[in-house]
């Protein structure tokens, strides 16, 4: 095998990737893209494909598209053609699908972690206990429209009636498909097993019913893979073939079309199971944000369908609040002018900034978006309700028992992709807005996208492991740095933390960090130090207050981070050190161009 080609076909752009194996290693060649031909007049996909691929012939001079027009040639026959062609799709919005269950924090919440996790948006949960009343419930399952529905309810033996209740709602309904208005709408049954029987004799004749194994056979057990396969399985049949040209570019492709989130999730994914770690990563898009974490191997996926840099702007405005954006600025500004520039981004969602104090704007909104992302994450990633969890007696001196099991001390890595973030002038501005945002504890890696191809590497590595993870590792993964963040909170100028790093030369690095202090050590990407870290008393680095950690720590494009603000991190309520304290930290580490900064302040 010598050449693979991957696409994403999004909802504005089609992105082509191009892989060889010239010299015994797989390596990212070169990108191509063109606007994406979903809606009228072209309405066939395809074409975008092409005209994506075209642009990867004229600048490899290497010929893929069939001269009849018939597609991709695979495969490579010694002059033309690719070994593997695989795709990804989010055009059209996506995969979008209504879930039900019985209980809303209990099957309900199953169900919706599965069809995110399946890569869909998920427009509505039902459940009997949602607060709504039965005609309400049957107004909204109409007016939906989803591509897809996932009905779970009932553990193996337990209840039935309710169940069939749910069930009746959704035949009363009568739902109907957002695409290809001649057809059955696919239901996925993922409920108590008893039931299968009755329900496909309910609604077996009126929509196209999938059955499979219970999301929650019993309370202390989610099986949410076999709904997940079985939602991929009639994307394809069912979603995919209504979409314009797609039944075309399915002939095309070796491998079943993903949807985008899934590709990235897979991605996401791999980087977990490489590394063996606890993974937070995050693709910060122009409409929706999405937040995967895998934590113990536990893989969940968030959608903020509402949260986004370019079409949802403005949403994020809504949500956090201007004072929230202004905080991060450190000129004056009136709130009034950042709304009219975030409307005018979300009515011209192309445009990029053209000046220093529109690009600290954007990534002032960036850090909210990403902050309200993991927020909404935090909500899906939750222990499983309905389980008597034992207690002992000094828990019983805690508050309430937390509900999500993020917890930033225990995540080892930060992975994020979009726009934004791949495209800051300065890698340390997608690393610091990070920062910023997720706020990570201890000793955190940063990972980056380099540009945008974690969903093809995601659907790649489903058929071809080590091919994608040498592309991942060596073209797609910018390694940013580390940083070091202990959590704790003091007063501006009393000693955090002292940092010695013995160095990849032999020398000795010492620092000391106070409260308040941020600075940057430069360590090249790909070389790593041994770091002795020793908090002060009531400095937490993950081995409890006050407790010394030696740890090797990674080094990247933007180096280690020693990061002695606190956590959780606080900025000043008095604006004039609120902006004192921002412009000392950025100019600690060469954040943005200083001359032209100061001209701002």
């Amino acid at each position: 095998m010598r050449y693979i080609l991957a696409t994403d076909v999004g909802s504005t752009t089609t992105k082509a990737r191009f892989f060889s194996n010239e010299s015994g290693e797989w390596r990212f060649v070169i990108a191509g893209e063109a606007p994406t031909t979903v809606e009228a007049p072209y309405e066939d996909v395809t074409l975008g494909v092409r005209n994506a691929v075209r642009e990867v012939e004229e600048l490899t001079g290497h010929r893929i598209l069939a001269p009849d027009g018939s597609g991709i040639v695979v495969p490579y026959d010694g002059k033309m053609g690719v070994d593997l062609y695989c795709t990804t799709s989010s055009a059209g919005g996506g995969l979008q699908m209504m879930v039900a269950g019985l209980i809303k924090t209990m099957t309900a919440e199953s169900a919706n972690r599965a069809a995110l996790g399946a890569g869909a948006i998920v427009m509505d949960v039902i459940a009997r206990d949602d607060g709504r009343q039965p005609y309400q419930k049957i107004q909204r399952i109409r007016s939906l429209r989803p591509d897809m529905i996932l009905l779970a309810g009932g553990t193996d033996g337990g209840a039935t009636a309710h169940v069939v209740e749910i069930a009746e709602l959704i035949k009363a309904a009568g739902p109907k498909p957002r695409l290809g208005a001649g057809y059955q709408l696919p239901i996925v049954y993922a409920g108590n097993k008893a039931l299968q029987t009755q329900i496909e004799e309910l609604m077996g004749s009126e929509f196209a019913l999938t059955l499979v194994d219970n999301i929650r056979p019993v309370l202390e057990v989610e099986n949410t893979e076999p709904a997940r396969r079985a939602i991929h399985e009639l994307f394809m049949e069912h979603v995919m073939s209504h979409a314009p040209g797609y039944t075309k570019l399915m002939k095309w492709t070796d491998v079943p079309i993903m949807p985008t989130p899934a590709g990235e999730g897979m991605a996401m994914q791999l980087i977990a199971s490489v590394y063996k770690e606890n993974v937070l990563g995050v693709g910060l898009g122009g409409a929706t944000t999405n937040v995967y974490s895998v934590v113990d191997g536990r893989f969940v996926r968030s959608v903020s369908a509402n949260l986004g840099m370019s079409y949802s702007v403005t949403n994020v405005m809504k949500s956090a609040g201007l004072p929230n954006i202004v905080r991060w600025l450190p000129f004056k500004i009136d709130e009034e002018e950042v709304a009219n520039r975030l409307m005018n981004k979300m009515i011209r969602p192309t445009t990029i900034p053209q000046t220093l104090e529109d690009l600290i704007v954007e990534h002032a909104v960036a850090r909210e978006a990403l902050r309200l992302g993991l927020e909404h994450h935090k909500t899906i990633a939750t222990r499983l309700k309905g389980i008597q969890v034992q207690r002992t007696i000094s828990d019983m001196f805690e508050q309430e028992l937390e509900e999500t099991y993020i917890k930033m001390m225990i995540i080892d890595i930060i992975a994020g992709t979009g726009g934004l973030l791949s495209h800051a002038p300065r890698r340390i501005q997608s690393m610091f807005i990070l920062t910023d945002a997720f706020q990570p504890e201890g000793v955190t890696k940063m990972f980056q996208d380099s540009v945008f191809m974690m969903p093809h590497l995601g659907v790649l590595s489903t058929v071809y492991r080590e091919a994608a993870w040498n592309i991942f590792d060596k073209d797609c993964l910018v390694r940013l740095g580390t940083v070091i963040a202990p959590a704790g909170v003091g007063k501006l100028g009393d000693p955090v933390m002292t940092v010695e790093l013995e160095m990849p030369g032999g020398e000795t690095l010492k620092e000391e960090v106070k409260f308040g202090e941020i600075k940057r050590i430069n360590l090249p990407e790909r070389q790593d130090a041994n770091a002795v870290i020793t908090p002060q008393r009531g400095f937490d680095v993950g081995m409890g207050p006050g407790h010394k950690l030696e740890k090797k720590v990674m080094g990247g494009v933007a180096g280690v981070l020693l990061d002695g603000r606190g956590r959780p991190l606080q900025l000043p309520e008095d604006e004039g050190l609120r902006k004192e304290l921002l412009v000392k930290w950025w100019q600690a580490i060469e954040l943005y161009p200083m001359d032209e900064l100061k001209e701002l302040i």
